[in-house]
């Protein structure tokens, strides 16, 4: 597992149609989340989505970063049936949505949620007992 393990603060489960993360709210979060989520794709023979999947991981998990203090959760759940999609969450603890903004051309920071919104098929904002979910999903090529 080499550098992962010392930074992931739980795996939850790595087996079956869904693998599961809870990363400390460090900046070695991100690189070690995008990691995390290409070697699970790789392993579920998604390697046309794991550079997406990971670029977007990285942009919900840097809001996470930069507006919780909490540890942040990334989820990932394998598409059923041939027309299934790949469906990838972040949680963090603060309950307030994330909101997208249009960012000027000289602004360093304010488009990881346009990102998210243009590359994926779906995506969106979901409260929960501890905090809020963030969710967005990729189309499996066909």
């Amino acid at each position: 597992m080499g550098s992962l393990a010392w930074e992931v603060i739980g795996v939850i489960d790595t087996d079956g149609d869904c693998a599961e993360w809870t990363f400390p709210a460090e900046p070695g979060a991100v690189r070690t989340a995008r990691a995390a989520v290409r070697r699970q794709l790789h392993g579920w023979h998604l390697d046309c989505l794991a550079d997406l999947a990971a670029l977007l991981v990285s942009e919900l998990v840097t809001n996470s970063l930069r507006h919780a203090t909490g540890p942040i959760g990334v989820r990932l759940v394998r598409p059923a049936g041939l027309d299934g999609a790949l469906r990838v969450e972040v949680s963090d603890p603060l309950p307030d949505p994330p909101r997208e903004r249009a960012a000027h051309p000289e602004d360093e920071s304010g488009r990881g949620l346009q990102l998210v919104a243009g590359s994926s098929r779906r995506w969106g904002t979901r409260p929960g007992p501890t905090g809020k979910t963030v969710w967005f999903e990729l189309a499996v090529p066909g």
